[in-house]
């Protein structure tokens, strides 16, 4: 296993993060600890969990679940530096999560003090705003996305209070780096600039969606990360199990996301098959798994810092963590660039 900078912060993370955002509905909490335990067995030492999770589906009823189970994991170890933990506060639109109000000063303490509570633990090693209380193109919305309607002075007064709220939970030792998720180049940029001109936490990583589906980071969130040293955490690296090839023709196999959630948040839709197609034939045409092959792709990518994977069975775990093994041929490389240039924005 290879362990990459987390931006300039002088922590060092697994290029395999386990994600968690299935546990609490897709996978109880016996499940997880198994989880958790063969990860680390494997080298992995980065979990990534949010105070959202799970989201298969999102809702009141498991609101927090996810952490509950990785602190009960966490209550009967004596290796808690061992182990880098990432958490996030969630942005605004969910009525069961601070009335669904923007996020703000008040409101990220709170959440971190809750999140410490379910983790049992006295802190986090990573802390990120979930998604910005502004408009913003990720989940499916680069087609509608527009920033024309913001008030500029407003968004910087917001984006200011939140990292003057994180500053304080680093300096009282509950957070040791901060960082953005479905953020934009524009956001990283400004939040950077604060960070700068008024002696504050700097962001260490993005963690934004990213996979051969879903290519948006390659422009300029790319050099952004390139010459901030904000890299990516790169989320949904298998286009939540279509880069598998398991939904191809209208398959819906038994337990998988798309019995819990059935458009897959927007991606499973008719444009997607073609390329989905053409990629796990790509696979097959190398003896590669499409799904390694899917992560590897986004570990060979220089502005990544660690590629997020879900799994709900130990099985999927196994082969999601060997792509840390797997090289792509330039063979394969160019296959790859040959489908992207045919289908860019399939999702």
């Amino acid at each position: 296993m290879k362990y990459n900078p987390l931006g300039r912060s002088g922590i060092r993370v697994s290029e395999i993060c386990l994600g968690t955002m299935t546990w609490g509905s897709q996978n109880d909490e016996r499940e997880a600890h198994a989880q958790l335990d063969h990860a680390l067995d494997h080298g992995v030492n980065f979990i990534d969990t949010a105070e959202l999770y799970p989201t298969t589906p999102a809702g009141a009823k498991t609101y927090g679940d996810t952490e509950r189970f990785i602190g009960s994991w966490l209550a009967g170890r004596s290796d808690r530096e061992r182990i880098v933990l990432a958490s996030k506060v969630a942005g605004p639109g969910r009525d069961y999560i601070r009335d669904g109000a923007p996020a703000s000063r008040a409101g990220t303490i709170a959440a971190l003090d809750a999140s410490l509570s379910r983790l049992r633990t006295d802190y986090v090693d990573l802390y990120q705003l979930h998604w910005p209380n502004r408009s913003h193109y990720h989940f499916r919305r680069s087609w509608t996305y527009t920033p024309f309607t913001q008030d500029r002075r407003k968004v910087e007064d917001e984006l200011l209070e939140l990292l003057e709220a994180l500053d304080e939970l680093v300096k009282a030792g509950k957070v040791r780096a901060v960082g953005l998720s479905n953020e934009t180049a524009w956001g990283v940029m400004r939040f950077l600039r604060h960070s700068e001109e008024k002696g504050l936490p700097r962001m260490a990583s993005i963690q934004n969606e990213y996979n051969l589906l879903y290519r948006t980071f390659d422009l300029d969130l790319a050099e952004v990360a390139h010459q901030e040293d904000v890299g990516l955490l790169a989320y949904s690296p298998l286009a939540v199990g279509l880069l598998t090839g398991k939904y191809l023709d209208g398959r819906l196999p038994p337990g998988s996301r798309r019995n819990y959630n059935a458009d897959l948040g927007g991606r499973y839709q008719p444009h997607q098959e073609p390329a989905v197609r053409a990629y796990v034939a790509l696979a097959a045409e190398h003896g590669l798994d499409p799904a390694q092959m899917a992560l590897a792709f986004c570990l060979s990518r220089s502005f990544t810092t660690s590629v997020i994977i879900g799994a709900t069975s130990l099985d999927q775990l196994a082969t999601d963590i060997g792509a840390a093994d797997l090289t792509l041929s330039p063979e394969v490389l160019e296959g790859i660039a040959r489908i992207h240039r045919l289908y860019p924005a399939p999702i």
